[in-house]
């Protein structure tokens, strides 16, 4: 189900990447409006929340995105910083508060041990081996990701952004401009 919402968001790309102990997020900074216009370049769609300790990465819907961020971030602080709870509680409001159900958006959330993806179905997944991706390129991205994990030795920061430059050059929604934060 999250693979058909993931398919209607054609706005970004963001790949999230553990490994060896280490999590990263990359994300692109294209803001497009509908199919044929790029509105900017350069925005930031990856960044650290409480106090630092939490990264997350949104695709979609910028406004929805920003009121998932900040759903979130009232769940952290609720729960004393606890990244599964609160990941958890926010994909329950989301999948019953009529309101955010119509949210077009879906996120990466990491602390410095665990990464989860967070869509609208009301899914909270950790990846299977260590490589997530979301977003209009996410496809791309995480394809891309998979074979660097699988055949190099790349740390996480390495992979997310080389895995989000691959998507750059395939996707039409995705660009160079990338953000990488580490947790």
């Amino acid at each position: 189900m999250a693979e058909v919402f993931a398919d209607t968001i054609k706005g970004t790309t963001i790949c999230g990447v553990k490994r060896n102990g280490q999590i990263a997020i990359a994300g692109d900074g294209q803001v497009t409006q509908g199919q044929n216009v790029i509105l900017k370049g350069n925005a930031v769609k990856v960044r650290r929340i409480y106090d630092g300790k939490i990264i997350t990465g949104f695709a979609g819907s910028v406004a929805d995105a920003f009121t998932l961020s900040e759903k979130f971030e009232e769940m952290l602080q609720k729960f004393s910083g606890n990244l599964l709870r609160s990941a958890v509680e926010v994909a329950q409001l989301w999948r019953r508060d009529s309101i955010m159900r119509k949210l077009e958006a879906m996120m990466l959330v990491a602390d410095k041990d665990n990464i989860y993806l967070l869509s609208g179905t009301g899914d909270v997944i950790e990846p299977d081996d260590g490589v997530v991706a979301i977003g209009s390129g996410g496809n791309y991205a995480l394809a891309a990701g998979k074979a660097l994990y699988r055949n190099t030795d790349l740390p996480a920061k390495d992979i997310a952004r080389k895995a989000l430059e691959i998507a750059s050059e395939i996707c039409v929604f995705t660009n160079g401009h990338i953000t990488v934060e580490e947790a």
